[in-house]
């Protein structure tokens, strides 16, 4: 902006030729200082939030589906499922972020989803104890991280600061050590939220969250394969994911934390789970909950704002029966990251409870 502000100012009194032309010149000079002070603010907020992880993700250029198999009912276990057996590990490439926003610390790698179909980045922090001689021999247990949407998988690390807030807690004692997790869920090039759901002929992204992205920790990390040692935790639309994947896969997930999520797809209108009324009725964490054949050993820690999260809590309260437990929140504030970072420390120390530290 600084140089177009110049540049107009440098080539103001020099335009020549007849004055209409010299009045539309200027005019595109004033337009280009305009557009280009927009776009400096864009950069400068989605620097600081990271809402979209690049230009193909703002401008809804970049798919990430490669194909759309079809997935069986059995192909869809979680960590721990019996088809591990016989899987082949494939082993992946890890290389640091390279974004001054995430710390160093943190690691990336392209995944092939192999049932989903689905291409894209996983981001992976391993706590303190991991390389640590005393626990060569242990398994550590895993949590998933799903952005909102629009969102970026860096955004847990870069502006929640989920490993620098947590790390020292692990440290302490006072938070288990957690293997984190952050996998792509902007998916699709036309600018479509997939809602975490497998929609047949456009995404599998239930799959690539709940099976491709679990298989690949399992066989690249020490990680715990049972799904008592595994959780989900989102913020807004990734709220209404992890929500969804705990209750709608108890044999992946122990836990689900909401960050200002909700139950209804609806909520997002550009959710492929919206559009369709069979798919918004079976996506919904409420429907899931009330419609199961035995209520799922799942707990929830949801957190919201009146309006904002609060309301699809308590409903999901009222209708958990044991084992399902719900744990509700109420925070005050916007729908935005100033809210959801203060709640990194006190979500894992909740999630401690539940997935405790194995020495």
């Amino acid at each position: 902006m600084p140089i177009s502000l110049a540049a107009a100012l440098l080539l103001w009194s020099r335009v020549r030729g007849p004055k209409p032309v010299q009045a539309l010149s200027r005019i595109v000079m004033l337009l280009f200082c305009q557009i280009t002070a927009v776009l400096t603010v864009f950069v400068m907020v989605n620097n600081a939030n990271l809402i979209y992880g690049s230009w193909d993700d703002l401008l809804g250029t970049g798919s990430h589906v490669r194909s759309v198999p079809n997935v069986a009912a059995n192909e869809g276990g979680g960590s721990g499922s019996s088809d591990n057996k016989q899987h082949t590990k494939v082993i992946q490439q890890f290389k640091p972020v390279g974004d001054p926003k995430v710390p160093n610390d943190v690691q990336t790698t392209d995944l092939k989803g192999a049932v989903s179909g689905v291409d894209g980045e996983v981001l992976v922090w391993l706590p303190p104890q991991y390389n640590d001689p005393a626990y060569k021999d242990k398994t550590f247990p895993v949590v998933e991280l799903l952005p909102g949407w629009p969102g970026s998988s860096k955004t847990w690390f870069g502006t929640l600061r989920v490993s620098e807030q947590l790390k020292p807690m692990m440290q302490s004692g006072q938070v288990a050590p957690f293997i984190l997790i952050s996998p792509r869920t902007n998916l699709l090039g036309d600018s479509t939220d997939t809602g975490c759901a497998d929609v047949p002929g456009k995404v599998n992204a239930d799959t690539w969250l709940s099976k491709d992205v679990p298989q690949m920790v399992l066989d690249n990390f020490r990680a715990d394969p049972s799904s008592d040692r595994w959780a989900v935790a989102g913020y807004s639309a990734g709220a209404h994911c992890a929500t969804k994947l705990s209750l709608e896969h108890p044999d992946r997930y122990r836990a689900g934390i909401s960050l200002s999520g909700y139950n209804d797809p609806g909520a997002e209108d550009k959710s492929l789970t919206a559009k369709d009324p069979h798919l918004k009725e079976i996506s919904n964490p409420l429907n899931i909950l009330k419609s199961a054949k035995t209520p799922p050993k799942t707990a929830l820690y949801v957190t919201g704002n009146k309006g904002d999260g609060l309301e699809g809590g308590e409903a999901l309260k009222a209708a958990a029966k044991a084992p399902t437990t719900v744990t509700i929140q109420e925070t005050t504030g916007a729908h935005s990251s100033d809210v959801w970072k203060p709640l990194v420390p006190g979500i894992f120390t909740w999630l401690t409870t539940i997935i405790p530290a194995q020495h």
